[in-house]
């Protein structure tokens, strides 16, 4: 890696990348606080007044990242195991009085399937 680095100077115009080689595959995405949910209507989802109240209901400890995955799927994200328990466990599943069907992500589940296949 010396050799990489003994011609940089931050002044030059070089767009080179560096690719760093490692060990291993390239990594998968982990998903160990995720859980995908559902709403279960007809109408489109509002995705940012759902995102917004979603969190303020769970008012989560770290924080809770939302996607959308589209056709009224979202990827809800936590980063501390105690607020995805609370959530599992007993908080709203509700938006705009909708249901929200809701699936633990385990490992080597993808996004992708339909929550009605699990």
């Amino acid at each position: 890696m010396e050799r990489g680095l003994e011609n940089l100077n931050i002044e030059d115009g070089e767009e080179e990348a560096w690719m760093i080689v490692g060990e291993g595959d390239i990594q998968k995405p982990v998903y160990k606080f995720c859980i995908v949910g559902c709403f279960l209507i007809t109408s489109v989802v509002h995705f940012s007044a759902m995102r917004n109240t979603m969190a303020n209901l769970w008012h989560p400890l770290a924080r809770v990242q939302i996607s959308n995955l589209g056709e009224k799927r979202f990827l809800f994200k936590f980063f501390h195991e105690v607020d995805i328990d609370r959530v599992e466990n007993g908080s709203s599943w509700t938006f705009n009085n909708d249901l929200l069907v809701i699936h633990q992500l385990k490992k080597d589940e993808s996004v992708a399937d339909p929550i009605s296949d699990r």
